[in-house]
């Protein structure tokens, strides 16, 4: 899939599945407002939008060192998901988000196997989007992602989960 999105009124975007040590996966904790609501701690794995004539595995490879400082060089990518999924955003937040342009984003996964060490990742990155970040089981994650992303991300559990 390359920067035009396969269903209308979604944002084109790749997800990443980072594998790490023990089939846990990367999540990163937002920085600035929570997208989880007041109070509330928003983690979630690394996404970006798929730009114009890029595939969703050069944006996945791209937003991956933009959000984590994690190069294309520590990472495996072993499998792309055949089709989005689809996520819509919050009414009340979509003024806010690409100026009201898209209802959401649909997500291609990007499952890729992390070949590096911990001390290897920085999310310090220059347009920070992440102000922590950890390993985290699949079902963790499910349970801590906003909820109007968790059928997206259990699409993507059920797609590699073995494979993690």
């Amino acid at each position: 899939m390359t920067g035009a999105s396969a269903l209308p009124g979604y944002r084109p975007c790749a997800g990443i599945v980072l594998a790490g040590p023990g089939g846990r996966v990367f999540v990163g904790r937002r920085a600035g407002a929570a997208l989880a609501g007041p109070g509330l701690e928003a983690w979630q794995m690394p996404q970006g939008g798929i730009d114009a004539g890029e595939t969703a595995e050069a944006a996945a490879l791209r937003e991956l060192e933009e959000e984590a400082g994690i190069p294309a060089a520590l990472v495996a990518v072993e499998a792309v998901a055949p089709a989005p999924v689809a996520y819509d955003i919050p009414e009340a937040m979509r003024p806010a988000r690409w100026r009201g342009r898209w209802r959401g984003q649909a997500l291609t996964w990007v499952l890729m196997r992390y070949l590096g060490s911990d001390d290897q990742v920085d999310v310090a990155t220059a347009h920070a989007e992440f102000s922590a970040w950890r390993w985290a089981s699949p079902d963790a994650v499910v349970a801590g992602i906003v909820p109007f992303k968790r059928k997206a991300y259990e699409a993507a559990f059920a797609a590699f989960g073995e494979r993690l």
